[in-house]
């Protein structure tokens, strides 16, 4: 991290972007997920005074709003003071005053604490057996870090993916996937290598509608990009079915992720109805 001394002669947009990665990088420090090499190492200045001596600085920006400059002092004044939210704050602020906001990958959000048993042991992931998803040709890290983040919460048992996906190892798929990669079992198939024993349907416009499809007790749901949608050879290789989710809007347009995840709720409804 810069020595705040340093960031006082720095002007402009130079300074606003060194401030804003300043802030990201405190963020991350403070809930435990530093990127080796940037952990606060200021020994001799506690990062509680470290965080206001650069929150000064960004209160001399003129292009900070008065609002935002009110909001950052009355979290100054607190004591003792939220580190987190005056980081992440200012962190947005600065990224609202250069126009680059945020995306999903860039959020600095911690990964949620693992269960354990009463000895202290790493429980096993629960999961619906044979309930599967298959991504299809997913370009974009912020949408098959979706789908892994759905798959693992809605309890699916593996995640397949074609050989034209983004790979989900690329570091920005990583930090969508908010840890959900790493806890998921998943493998690059070919269509033609997809599991013969288990029933294939999609997520496709022009199928059964999602209230009224009645999903497997196992299966593989083909989920394709949101540019082409599922292949043709996808649609073919889906003998179980099309399902689709009903839409009013004028657009019709769901990201996948957020498809993925209406799709999930509703399998593991049926599922869970079943059960009972």
């Amino acid at each position: 991290m810069i020595e705040p001394g340093k960031l006082w002669q720095l002007e402009g947009g130079q300074m606003r972007r060194k401030l804003a990665l300043t802030f990201g990088a405190l963020e991350r420090d403070i809930q435990g997920i530093a990127e080796k090499g940037t952990e606060y190492s200021f020994k001799n200045l506690p990062r509680s005074e470290y965080i206001k001596q650069v929150s000064q600085v960004l209160l001399k920006d003129p292009k900070l709003s008065k609002e935002s400059e009110e909001q950052i002092k009355k979290l100054l004044s607190e004591q003792p003071i939220n580190e987190l939210r005056l980081c992440n704050f200012a962190r947005n602020e600065l990224l609202g005053i250069i126009g680059t906001f945020p995306a999903e990958w860039d959020l600095v959000i911690a990964p949620h604490v693992q269960k354990t048993d009463e000895n202290g042991l790493v429980k096993e992931r629960e999961f619906f057996p044979g309930v599967c998803v298959y991504a299809e040709d997913i370009r974009s890290p912020f949408n098959i870090g979706s789908i892994f983040r759905s798959a693992e919460a809605m309890g699916a048992d593996k995640v397949y993916i074609s050989p034209h996906c983004i790979d989900p190892e690329q570091p920005r798929a990583i930090r969508s996937g908010m840890g959900c990669i790493e806890t998921m079992g998943w493998e690059r198939l070919s269509l033609d290598q997809l599991p013969a024993d288990l029933p294939i349907f999609t997520l496709e416009t022009g199928g059964t509608d999602i209230n009224e499809f009645k999903f497997p007790d196992k299966g593989i749901c083909i989920i394709g990009s949101e540019e082409l949608g599922v292949s043709p050879e996808a649609l073919a290789k889906a003998t179980y079915g099309r399902v689709t989710i009903p839409m009013k809007g004028l657009k019709a347009s769901l990201n996948v992720g957020v498809a993925f995840g209406i799709l999930m709720q509703k399998w593991v409804e049926a599922l869970s109805t079943k059960k009972n």
